[in-house]
């Protein structure tokens, strides 16, 4: 990224954190948190302790920084090495990003940008112009990424829930200020547990490691009555309800995963994964030393606020999360896929000289899609 860019998004950013303090706030405990941040076209701060909201507002006005991030972690000494921080407990949080959906509708808002002589495209595996393979892929996500990404949200509060025993009260949903949203679950029986736990805890909810004989069915004489109900709880309700459909049809059904044998269900239990488990990313939920972006907190990939979800159903990212300002802005944009901000469309732009409000000049910026003209 250009001087001219960076100097662009610096006030841009440090006007946001000005005006908006009411939005970003320390978590609990905020003195065993471990707090870091990174700059623009800079390399990580980290291992940084604070008191209170009144010095993280403090570092983010000096430092004017691209990114801001929390520990999940609790330490007893969360400024010191890694090594010496002394690890109590980390709250249990997960991760749910739509370019991990594996969506159809990816293709149509997915860019690459070519490495070697920047030359911008539709999503291709080869540089249209100088034939290079180092690409760079860009997604303007769609509201059916969110829509989807918003599913997985769903399905992984119920299993929390209904399986786990988490009070709903315990779990917040952020925003992540990009492609996704992530699920913060405080004050549960989990605080304590390390990776290895929280691993065994990825493959339940992602409904991974299943065999047949935990369904009722066995390589030789599978016993009908084995074979769950819809009253039951965890996996085998969950199973029930997806693959009978209603309990009526429950003994035809059976029937028919009998006739097919054992390891025909064994691979109808792998493509099950991702309608009964919920989509997460297994390594941010297993690191329990990670730090996460700070809730009210700008991200760099697109100038959008990491934001708390009140109502998941109604919320739009492309309204709730630009707090950007409209102050016109010109530039030069590259950008040939259409996105919306704020109610209004913009693009598709193909190397052409255009004035837009702050917040779209700084969602293409962010993108690489557009310079300051």
């Amino acid at each position: 990224m250009n001087e001219k860019e960076i100097k662009f998004l610096e006030e841009s950013f440090k006007k946001y954190y000005f005006d908006h303090f009411d939005l970003i706030h320390v978590p609990e405990r905020t003195s065993e948190r471990e707090f870091g941040y990174q700059k623009f076209n800079s390399g990580m701060a980290r291992h940084i302790s604070l008191k209170d909201d009144k010095e993280l507002h403090l570092l983010l006005m000096q430092n004017i920084p691209s990114d801001v991030y929390c520990s999940n972690a609790y330490y007893s000494f969360p400024n010191l090495s890694m090594k010496e921080k002394d690890w109590k407990e980390a709250d249990l949080i997960f991760d749910i990003d739509a370019k991990d959906l594996h969506l159809d509708c990816r293709k149509n808002h997915c860019i690459t940008k070519c490495n070697e002589c920047s030359q911008i495209s539709k999503v291709t595996d080869v540089c249209q112009k100088c034939k290079s393979t180092k690409l760079e892929t860009k997604s303007l996500p769609c509201n059916n990424c969110i829509e989807a990404s918003k599913n997985e949200v769903i399905k992984l509060q119920n299993i929390l829930v209904e399986d786990l025993g988490i009070e709903k009260n315990n779990i917040h949903v952020y925003f992540s200020g990009n492609e996704g949203f992530h699920v913060y679950v405080y004050n549960s029986q989990f605080q304590e547990v390390g990776s290895r736990e929280r691993s065994e805890l990825v493959d339940y909810i992602m409904f991974k490691g299943a065999i047949p004989e935990t369904f009722g069915m066995k390589k030789i004489k599978p016993n009908r009555a084995s074979f769950p109900n819809f009253e039951d709880k965890g996996w085998k309700g969950r199973f029930a309800k997806e693959i009978f459909g209603s309990k009526s049809k429950r003994s035809k059904v059976i029937s028919e995963l009998i006739s097919v044998g054992y390891s025909n269900f064994q691979k109808n239990l792998e493509t099950l994964s991702g309608k009964i488990g919920a989509q997460i990313d297994p390594n941010v939920t297993m690191d329990i030393h990670r730090i996460f972006r700070l809730p009210g907190s700008l991200n760099s990939k697109s100038g959008l606020t990491k934001i708390f979800c009140k109502d998941l159903k109604t919320f739009d990212p492309y309204s709730d999360s630009s707090f950007l300002d409209e102050n016109s802005v010109e530039i030069k944009a590259n950008c040939p896929v259409e996105f919306k901000l704020r109610k209004k469309k913009f693009g598709p732009f193909y190397d052409e000289q255009i004035t837009v409000p702050t917040y779209a000049a700084a969602y293409m910026i962010c993108k690489n899609l557009a310079t300051i003209y």
